[in-house]
């Protein structure tokens, strides 16, 4: 078995960053921040973004430029601090954490669209003199480089900010009646280098959509309080944010990286993936497929795992672009990481009795005509009962023997309880016109 490692410095850096999204429950009763309020930028609409930090660029910039010393003072050698734990002026970076300092910055030159790991730029012939590189002693000075950084430490261009802002927006190959005035909706695969798209969906009411295209190929996609709604992204992705969603369900394409799920209620999840993970939801249903074990993260409640149950016609070649097979599949295997007292009940493996498939209802070239893998044996049981069921009763209504207008009336109070039963599904919704639409 190979060993998995990760390098000491970024997970230092990544462990201090995740102060940026740090709660005061001072804060939270009195509103306002104990013992010092941090900085605060404004958001697009100039309000404070405090409440939303996941989202705001700028206020990423404004933690880094804050504790840009502290963030350097943890890349240093051991030799390099004093006895009272705090950098001399004289301290040198070594070239080693310039490298990892690059897992939270990186650069263009002269605003190219070309993007630089900052170890290159700091090595830059032209920027060697700002950034207090040492050719003798490959390292670099800390005064300087702090200065350097300070003075040219920017808002991501091509960040979640930048596009909502100026993204393009998307045409759906379906979008029926909704709320669409506080929907936000974008992509910045014009402005942005082709390795970093971005798709960000924010504030979709009571629509379904759907689509399928080179946009969403490869993409990060982050979506945000989204309600009673259907999305279908049915495209290979890089990834999938779901944030503070409800009572909405999501069919995504195969995710080459993870679906992170954070704070929802009432959504459905069906997706292939190499990593699921789950924090602060509730009342959720997760129809996967993945090689690894789903991650159950704090806060969550009510959860239900079940096979993945659907295709449509691109999926496994959809499923090839990003290195994802049918086996192994760990969907009923999860691990809970953060294990607090009485958490036995917080997620269950669906009931085969409660199982049915899931039909997307779009039409587009593939081959694919089944669900990848199939089904385990006691789903796919449960299916053909219930199928065995559906045939002998339509055997005996053959067999009855029925007048013309029995067979009407019949007919009528069959069709009365089925639509009962409709209303009572969450995830059927009533066909548009047409009978079928093409995902583009």
């Amino acid at each position: 078995l190979g060993q998995l490692s990760v390098d000491t410095l970024q997970f230092l850096l990544f462990l201090y960053v995740q102060q940026v999204h740090k709660v005061s429950l001072r804060r939270s009763l009195i509103g306002e921040e104990w013992p010092s309020p941090r900085t605060r930028s404004p958001s697009l609409t100039g309000k404070s973004t405090g409440e939303n930090k996941n989202w705001n660029d700028q206020e990423h910039r404004a933690f880094v430029q804050t504790h840009l010393s502290e963030l350097l003072e943890l890349l240093l050698e051991p030799e390099q601090l004093v006895a009272s734990s705090l950098s001399t002026r004289s301290s040198v970076v070594s070239y080693e954490a310039v490298c990892a300092l690059g897992f939270l910055i990186e650069g263009t030159v002269a605003k190219s669209r070309t993007v630089h790991p900052l170890h290159e730029l700091a090595l830059w012939p032209p920027c060697q003199a700002q950034s207090g590189y040492s050719k003798v002693s490959k390292t670099f000075a800390f005064p300087k480089l702090e200065s350097w950084l300070r003075a040219c430490l920017t808002t991501n261009p091509f960040g979640m900010t930048a596009c909502l802002k100026s993204g393009k927006k998307l045409a759906w190959a379906q979008q029926v009646e909704g709320t669409t005035q506080r929907a936000k909706i974008a992509c910045n695969t014009r402005a942005v280098p082709k390795v970093l798209p971005m798709v960000i969906m924010s504030q979709v009411y009571k629509q379904t959509l759907a689509k399928s295209s080179d946009t969403l190929v490869g993409a990060h996609v982050r979506i945000h309080r989204c309600n009673e709604s259907f999305i279908y992204l049915l495209s290979p992705l890089r990834s999938v944010t779901i944030e503070k969603c409800r009572n909405s369900t999501f069919v995504l394409g195969p995710v080459q990286a993870s679906v992170h799920v954070y704070s929802c209620d009432n959504v459905k999840v069906i997706v292939v993936c190499h990593r699921l993970s789950l924090s602060s939801t509730a009342g959720c249903t997760f129809h996967i497929l993945t090689p690894t074990q789903p991650l159950i993260l704090s806060g969550n409640h009510a959860i239900s795992f079940a096979p993945f149950h659907t295709h449509y016609p691109m999926l496994e070649d959809h499923m090839a672009q990003v290195g994802l097979a049918t086996l192994p599949n760990h969907w009923d295997n999860p691990v809970l990481v953060c294990k607090e007292s009485g958490d036995t009940g917080v997620f269950r493996l669906l009931p085969p009795s409660d199982f049915y498939t899931f039909v997307i209802p779009f039409e587009m070239e593939g081959d694919t005509t089944e669900t990848p893998g199939g089904l385990p044996h006691a789903y796919q049981k449960a299916l053909s009962q219930r199928e065995q069921k559906v045939q002998i009763w339509q055997k005996m209504v053959k067999e009855a023997g029925l007048t013309k207008n029995q067979r009407k009336q019949f007919q009528m109070l069959v069709e009365n309880k089925f639509y009962e039963w409709l209303v009572q599904l969450d995830s059927l919704v009533p066909p548009a016109a047409g009978s079928k639409q093409a995902a583009g």
